[in-house]
């Protein structure tokens, strides 16, 4: 049975992967999947970067603005919608294309990890959540070090959502969620894929993302999140856990300055990219491209085109 095709264009925020999958798209007639966890939220797009109508340049996009801020978006669910709209990109003709910095949620679609019904574990869940918000993060950080320390040192303390999974899966597996996630890396994809990363040299990455933060802010960040607030949202919703949202609304609430805000989110952001580079780096498969020793973006997806065309694709590649 011949595998679908699929193409992963990943890399750190602010890497260029927006403008970069568009022409892909446009030249291989593909359709392009986010996975990102914040983009598929309605109503947040100052601070998720989020593309445009305009940018898409008539390139079909899947989970961007689906879903309430209020609902609730994980794992389990991304991998589920995403192997829905391959099918029905597939049967469109065309090619799906995965792009975003989620690497684990990446990883989720490319070895079709199974995740064991975690999600019947409500109980451990809220009682690990009331933990984590009576004792802190850095509590829940050092809980999880004494079981899992490949999980704590790829996981911020403040992503609440996956420093709780990360616990519960050991509490209900017994194993760390790490060698977890290691096996199932070992299995064969049930995609005939190319893996490629953007991976710019940090100092060029670091001044991308300090400046993209400068123009979120100029574009109205602290007033999307006055407005979501309106609407009845706070950090006790996952959505607003994203970099960018929570440092505004410490800022709303007067516990810091709109300065130190703004300086928080370039600092959280740059820390995100760098675990973003480790866990990519980890991947097997994957063809790093550096997209600023290029002259242009027509020459990174000529590069990439090659790569897709000469190495390990059936049927001939995508030609």
């Amino acid at each position: 049975m011949t595998k679908n095709k699929l193409i992963i264009l990943a890399g750190p925020t602010a890497s260029g992967k927006t403008s970069v999958s568009i022409d892909l798209a446009k030249r291989l007639g593909g359709e392009i999947i986010s996975a990102d966890s914040i983009q598929v939220y309605k109503y947040m797009d100052v601070g998720t970067a989020k593309i445009s109508v305009e940018e898409m340049q008539g390139v079909k996009h899947h989970l961007i603005d689906v879903l309430n801020p209020k609902e609730d978006f994980n794992i389990v669910k991304f991998q589920n919608m995403v192997k829905c709209s391959i099918e029905e990109i597939v049967k469109n003709g065309h090619i799906p294309i995965l792009v975003g910095g989620t690497g684990f949620y990446i990883q989720s679609i490319i070895y079709d990890i199974d995740f064991n019904n975690e999600d019947d574990n409500s109980s451990i869940r809220k009682t690990l959540e009331e933990e984590y918000d009576t004792y802190g993060a850095d509590f829940m950080l050092e809980k999880l070090k004494k079981i899992d320390m490949v999980s704590a040192d790829s996981i911020h303390k403040n992503n609440k959502k996956r420093i709780i999974r990360a616990i519960e899966y050991f509490m209900i597996n017994n194993t760390p969620l790490s060698l977890h996630n290691e096996a199932q890396r070992e299995k064969k994809s049930p995609y005939d894929y190319r893996f490629f990363v953007l991976n710019p040299p940090r100092d060029i990455l670091y001044e991308r993302i300090n400046k993209r933060v400068d123009i979120m802010v100029e574009n109205g960040l602290v007033d999307e999140v006055k407005k979501l607030r309106e609407m009845g949202l706070s950090t006790a919703n996952i959505s607003m856990q994203g970099i960018g949202y929570k440092e505004i609304i410490e800022y709303l609430d007067g516990e810091v300055s709109l300065e130190t805000a703004i300086e928080n989110i370039k600092q959280n952001t740059r820390h995100m990219a760098k675990r973003q580079v480790t866990w990519f780096k980890r991947e097997k498969d994957v063809i790093y491209v550096d997209p600023f020793s290029f002259e242009s973006n027509d020459k990174i997806v000529d590069y990439m085109i090659e790569k897709i065309n000469t190495e390990r694709m059936d049927n001939e590649g995508f030609k």
